[in-house]
């Protein structure tokens, strides 16, 4: 029996050494394949409800349904052995009652195998993460720019610029974390409200267009690997894999119009 040592998945209390410490690495993972090739890298491995967009082709992430979360989420975990898995709740499924939200939060975690859910929302969901984590659910909060509220706040754009817009956004990070969260991004918010706010709460702040300052970063990772064709201010793009993927399949299709694959090498023969 070999007796290497298995490898053990990062829990939920180990995410505070990032406080004001080395920063946490966060990115998204949809799938089992990509999740094994981000596990090794990354702290967390967040099942964003963006699926609905990078996989699914909607043009927002309403469309998502929990079932969608639960598959995905599921692959992800299985596909990494050391990240801490986390799940967005999709639009619907937990604003309506902190009921509502423990029982799809509690059937998320049992059918993905999942560390934690992360909701949308500021002081409104405060009583719902407070419930979640006194009955064992642990919760990563979002702050900022909402990808879920995006018709009330009319679109994706910067959040945080006047006095009183950085006020409710400080009070919203405040609530959350008071409530229990055991971390919470912050989204496309101005640098020096981001900066105020990972002061601010006792827990680590994840930023995403919410500058350096936040004890931890992630990105949607077909956007830093550029497979997605346009990408916001906040992204850097580190490889171009789009173009690699395209080429790819533009010399496999000559290759294919040309008899020139499969060639012998690619065939089954009977041996002489």
């Amino acid at each position: 029996m070999s007796h290497h040592a298995e490898i053990k998945r990062r829990t939920i209390p180990s995410l505070m050494q990032h406080k004001h410490a080395v920063p946490m690495v966060v990115l998204t993972a949809y799938t089992a394949p990509m999740a094994k090739l981000l596990d090794a890298h990354c702290d967390m491995l967040l099942v964003g409800d963006s699926l609905g967009m990078v996989v699914y082709g909607f043009d927002s992430t309403l469309p998502v349904t929990l079932e969608m979360m639960i598959l995905h989420g599921a692959a992800v975990v299985r596909g990494s052995q050391q990240a801490v898995v986390v799940v967005d709740m999709p639009f619907g499924s937990y604003q309506q009652s902190p009921e509502q939200a423990f029982e799809n939060a509690a059937r998320l975690l049992k059918e993905t195998g999942a560390s934690a859910v992360k909701i949308e929302g500021g002081a409104e969901m405060a009583p719902t993460v407070s419930f979640l984590v006194a009955r064992g659910i642990p919760v990563v909060g979002h702050v900022g720019l909402l990808p879920q509220y995006v018709h009330t706040q009319g679109g994706y754009k910067a959040q945080g610029k006047t006095d009183a817009a950085a006020a409710r956004i400080l009070a919203d990070a405040n609530a959350l974390d008071q409530a229990g969260a055991c971390a919470i991004v912050i989204e496309g918010v101005m640098e020096d409200v981001a900066a105020t706010m990972t002061q601010a709460v006792a827990c680590p702040t994840i930023g995403i267009g919410a500058s350096g300052t936040c004890d931890g970063q992630v990105l949607v990772v077909d956007d830093m690997l550029g497979i997605t064709p346009r990408s916001a201010k906040f992204v850097k793009r580190y490889a171009e894999m789009a173009a690699q993927i395209e080429e790819a399949v533009h010399t496999y299709a000559a290759e294919v119009r040309a008899r020139a694959f499969p060639t012998t090498q690619h065939s089954y023969r009977k041996k002489p």
